[in-house]
């Protein structure tokens, strides 16, 4: 039999690497005559550039930068031959850098980020990739924009403050981004606007830190720095606001097409790096999964891009995954024939949850034991 493992990461406890390997020890523990593909996946958020490395002939460079509240932090860009970068947002403004007291999407700034694109650019890309999701920022990229050099003034000529609650006082923007003419791509299956009831500030800011008021505080503050972003910079694209993507990581998305960029499906880039689609046209079973399954999943992440694929080819995909939210009859439609969780797997209720989080790499070779006892012929 010929299976393949193609999962994402396991937020806050595994990477994806970790999570296919886990599944395939547990697999071959019952049997080792199947044949097991392991394909790790990202859809542009934390890991992207982990699953990227393993499937592309690129060479790793390490960057210093800093993290969402300005302190010194080490990411990395992805090189290859044809003049090409791969950034990951998450390693300069993700939330994971953040202990939960520290998060404040009023005050948390995309700055790092800039500093790895101009890294980029600075080392000849023709291209750059930028990965989002998992951010803890809120700025519509001001940060970004700022360390690339276009900085956010106020009425009296004063670079603003960092941080998404400062853009309400946006007056005028200073500079000219230093891109080199590069070409930015964002790397992203979130298709939220930057405003309204399904923009940055209304869908992420909660998980961010933010409550009511600072929502409606950061979605007028984010409002007012479009409308500067498409009066004084060059090129931008009229309706920004409201543009698909331009929610993505807090709004990094809309700087992206602000610059001139455009939006590109994470998962449909990493499944053509790793080569996904050949490999589904040649096995029996597919094997996916996350950290949390539930209603999000089926929107342009890694699970909905897999379990569709399959579907396509009249193939068999099962999900693991530390939790699982979403109904039976949703997940069929998408594709998905059944649905494992770990906190099920451990016994459900706190207990569960504190084991699923503890020992997901024991839970989850189980799993692969489990799955292998049912389905390996």
């Amino acid at each position: 039999m010929r299976v393949l493992l193609c999962p994402d990461k396991f937020a806050g406890t595994l990477p994806a690497p970790e999570v296919a390997a886990a599944v395939a020890a547990g697999w071959r523990e019952v049997t080792d005559g199947d044949e097991l593909l392991i394909r790790p996946l990202a859809d542009g958020g934390p890991g992207f550039l982990d699953v990227l490395a393993e499937a592309l002939d690129a060479s790793r460079v390490p960057v210093p930068t800093v993290d969402p509240l300005g302190r010194p932090a080490t990411g990395e860009i992805l090189l290859t031959g044809d003049g090409t970068a791969y950034v990951e947002s998450a390693q300069a403004c993700g939330l994971h850098l953040l202990a939960p007291h520290e998060r404040d999407p009023k005050a948390t700034t995309s700055f790092g980020l800039g500093l790895l694109v101009a890294a980029a650019v600075e080392r000849g890309a023709r291209t750059v990739v930028i990965g989002l999701g998992g951010s803890a920022t809120n700025d519509a990229g001001a940060g970004m924009l700022t360390a690339l050099g276009v900085t956010p003034l106020d009425e009296a000529g004063q670079a603003l403050p960092y941080g998404g609650a400062a853009l309400a006082g946006t007056a005028a923007l200073d500079g000219a981004p230093r891109l080199r003419g590069a070409e930015l791509v964002a790397a992203t299956d979130v298709d939220n606007p930057l405003l309204g009831l399904h923009g940055a500030s209304n869908v992420f800011g909660p998980q961010k830190g933010a409550d009511r008021a600072d929502v409606l505080l950061l979605d007028a503050a984010l409002e007012r720095f479009a409308a500067v972003l498409e009066r004084d910079l060059p090129g931008c694209p009229a309706a920004l606001g409201a543009l698909p993507g331009g929610g993505a990581a807090g709004g990094i998305g809309a700087a992206i097409l602000a610059l001139g960029g455009r939006c590109e499906s994470g998962i449909g880039l990493v499944t053509r790096a790793t080569g996904l689609d050949a490999a589904l046209d040649d096995v029996d079973l597919v094997i996916t999964g996350e950290g949390s399954f539930d209603h999000q999943s089926l929107r342009g992440k890694v699970v909905a891009g897999v379990a569709g694929a399959a579907r396509d080819r009249g193939l068999p995909c099962v999900v693991v995954a530390g939790q699982v939210s979403t109904g039976r009859r949703e997940a069929a439609a998408a594709g998905v024939t059944d649905a494992y969780s770990l906190v099920e797997h451990f016994g459900d209720g706190e207990r569960g949850l504190e084991a699923a989080l503890s020992r997901p790499a024991e839970g989850l070779r189980e799993l692969g034991a489990r799955l292998a006892r049912q389905w390996s012929r």
